[in-house]
């Protein structure tokens, strides 16, 4: 029996799956919809989601990630998670778009991990995180997705920065996608 939780993902997953067939802004290209057949996942891992509170820096600081295209995009360093994975603490940054503002702020958790370029797309993956006022999130890798430039050449995607490369794997959330 499927408990509440891992329904839920699974449903989630079910909907981006529909979605990223049908729509006309899906990231799939046209000429592949036909034979997409949906994201190949992990299996869902309750293991590998955590409560965890956000550690907010004092001194935010405007970074500069390199993009897919070689151009590059501004976030700022909000705060960091501590997160026991692989029998050992990592740390994984949380950033805010420099130009968010209002409905669309959210905090964004980009990360390579000991996975990426083999089970899971070589440039990394994506949490992204509704900000809140208790300072404690839903840190669930369960949910970790693919860019959009990991199923077509048409997007820019920012990469994920040094410091979040976790040397542990994170086998949950997306992996990569063979269609390419």
């Amino acid at each position: 029996m499927v408990d509440d939780y891992t329904f839920r993902i699974q449903q989630g997953r079910t909907e981006k799956d529909h979605w990223f067939r049908e729509a006309h802004d899906s990231p799939i290209p046209h000429a592949l919809r036909p034979a997409f057949t949906g994201l190949e996942c992990f299996p869902v891992d309750a293991a590998l989601r955590f409560q965890v509170r956000l550690v907010e820096h004092t001194d935010e600081e405007v970074l500069t990630f390199p993009t897919s295209k070689g151009t590059q995009q501004q976030y700022v360093r909000h705060g960091y998670f501590e997160v026991p994975v692989g029998g050992q603490s990592v740390r994984l940054n949380a950033y805010r778009p420099v130009h968010a503002h209002g409905p669309h702020e959210y905090l964004f958790v980009p990360f390579r991990d000991g996975t990426s370029g083999k089970e899971t797309y070589g440039a990394g993956r994506y949490l992204d995180l509704e900000p809140n006022s208790s300072g404690v999130y839903d840190l669930d890798f369960n949910l970790a997705y693919n860019p959009y430039c990991a199923y077509s050449d048409d997007y820019v995607c920012p990469l994920p920065p040094p410091e979040n490369w976790l040397p542990v794997p994170i086998r949950a959330g997306e992996k990569a996608w063979s269609g390419r």
